[in-house]
Formats: structure tokens, C-alpha cells, sequence
């Protein structure tokens, strides 16, 4: 509260700030802060925006291997499929440990309703 707003929390106690201007303050407060870390763990530093950059992106490395994998050579190796990009909260792989890519292996993305109620 003191970081983001100049407010000490013990005005409430005091009777300077009302439960419903806190309750309002704490629900608006900025993805940054220790709180929505707290709540959110490391999800919390990434947006919808950065969600949907990072789908964007994967999907973008998906359709370059499919170009380059169609105009190679019928002998040639075949081409590794890229990796999807990391997300909070998703497991990394151990340190050299292969892990073959699927389509269960993405996590969700946010549902229609959630996208709606984060704009509105």
C-alpha cells in the first residue's frame, strides 16, 4: 500500500481509511506487486497480451518447421520440431533431457469468458 499509493496500512486501523477504499485499493493494486505474486506465483509478470505473444510465436516456429520440413530433401534428416516457449507455471524439463513435444503438453489458454472479463 505504502509503495503503490503512499497509504499506511494502519490508517485503517485508525479509522483514516474505510474497508471499502482498502478493499478497492487491494483489488486494484498492480501486477508487480508482492501481492499479485503472492496470489499468482510467477504468472503473475505475464498478461494476456504476453500469453497470447507467446502462442503467437509458437505457432509461428510450428508453421517454419512445417515449410522447411515439406522442402527438404526426401533422404534428408528429419528436422526437430520446435519447442514451445516456457510459461509460468508450466514444468521445465530436466537439464539435458529430451522431452518430445505434444499437443497436451501446451498449457491452456484463457477461455473466451476470461478474456472478457479481464477487458472489462
Amino acid at each position: 500500500m505504502l509503495r503503490f499509493y503512499g497509504l499506511d496500512l494502519l490508517d485503517w486501523h485508525r479509522g483514516r481509511l474505510s474497508s471499502r477504499r482498502l478493499a478497492v485499493l487491494i483489488r486494484h493494486l498492480p501486477r508487480e506487486g508482492a501481492v499479485a505474486r503472492e496470489t499468482e506465483g510467477e504468472g503473475a509478470e505475464w498478461s494476456v497480451g504476453d500469453y497470447l505473444l507467446a502462442h503467437v510465436v509458437d505457432q509461428l516456429a510450428d508453421a517454419n518447421w512445417m515449410f522447411a520440413t515439406v522442402n527438404r530433401d526426401e533422404d534428408a534428416e528429419p528436422l526437430d520440431p520446435p519447442k514451445p516457449l516456457p510459461r509460468p507455471g508450466t514444468p521445465r524439463p530436466a537439464e539435458g533431457h529430451v522431452e518430445e513435444w505434444t499437443p497436451d503438453s501446451e498449457p491452456a489458454m484463457p477461455s473466451a469468458e476470461q478474456l472478457v472479463a479481464f477487458f472489462t
